[in-house]
């Protein structure tokens, strides 16, 4: 299925150290069950937001520098492009992100052969202040879920499931959940980590137990955590040893004790 080198691996939890384009480029069609990725942003362009109280530089790294609309446009096809090759005729893909990116992404999506399914809107709970004081505070980041443009093929959706986490209601495209919780960063910080609980809404909705996951820009691997939780197997990838490493220390303390057992990639 993939025929290069892993950073780290276990039964249900591999990493790859690579840009994500080389890597994609390496895996058989059609292979993964659902794909969830949260792209650069683009928004690191030298503005200030507040963190933990303090006023902090909005940089994350050379990954997240901001690019001119052609440019942005043309990195979200490519990746997307080997995204639809690689993921199974009824696999869906996540991806997560801001004004910044998701419109941008919604285009490309959409070009490259997917159907948007729904908008999901992730409501922040507690998002950091607004400091410029010259916008509404940015308190939500949208969640576009598609999948292949396809008519005679049935994607998974859970959908009995996500009315029963619901009080037997049916669950709307409206999620609120607080920012990442401290507990959650004991192993080390990533500039963009999402919720645990986020994750794990999202693979419950469109995965089943021993299905295969892909994050093709893993960052801390919030994606895989919550994967092997719930018996999936989870492959990310990463140029970022930094963060691979904070992955590894984060299955050491969660997932290792729960993988004992479990389906091999």
């Amino acid at each position: 299925m993939y025929p290069g080198k892993f950073y780290f691996e276990k039964s249900s939890f591999k990493l790859i150290n690579d840009d994500t384009f080389n890597s994609l480029k390496l895996f058989d069609s059609k292979c993964f069950d659902m794909i969830f990725a949260a792209p650069p942003y683009f928004l690191s362009n030298d503005g200030i937001t507040c963190s933990g109280g303090k006023m902090v530089s909005v940089n994350k790294g050379k990954w997240d520098k901001g690019l001119n609309v052609n440019d942005k446009y043309e990195f979200n096809k490519k990746w997307i492009h080997e995204c639809y090759r690689v993921l199974k005729d009824e696999g869906t893909i996540w991806i997560s992100g801001t004004l910044h990116n998701i419109y941008s992404i919604g285009m490309a999506l959409e070009q490259e052969g997917f159907k948007i399914i729904n908008n999901i809107t992730w409501q922040k709970t507690n998002p950091p202040p607004n400091l410029a004081c010259k916008t509404f505070t940015h308190s939500t980041e949208t969640i576009l879920w598609a999948k292949k443009d396809l008519p005679k093929t049935k994607y998974k959706f859970n959908y009995d499931l996500m009315k029963q986490l619901n009080g037997n209601k049916q669950m709307k495209d409206v999620w609120t959940t607080s920012l990442t919780k401290p507990s959650e960063k004991k192993q080390g910080k990533h500039p963009t980590q999402k919720p645990l609980e986020l994750l794990e809404r999202i693979i419950l909705a469109s995965t089943n137990e021993n299905d295969l996951i892909l994050d093709p820009f893993c960052g801390s691997s919030t994606t895989g955590i919550a994967a092997i939780k719930l018996k999936r197997k989870y492959i990310g990838i990463d140029n970022e040893k930094e963060y691979l490493n904070i992955s590894i220390r984060r299955y050491k303390e969660v997932g290792g004790k729960i993988e004992s057992g479990s389906t091999k990639i």
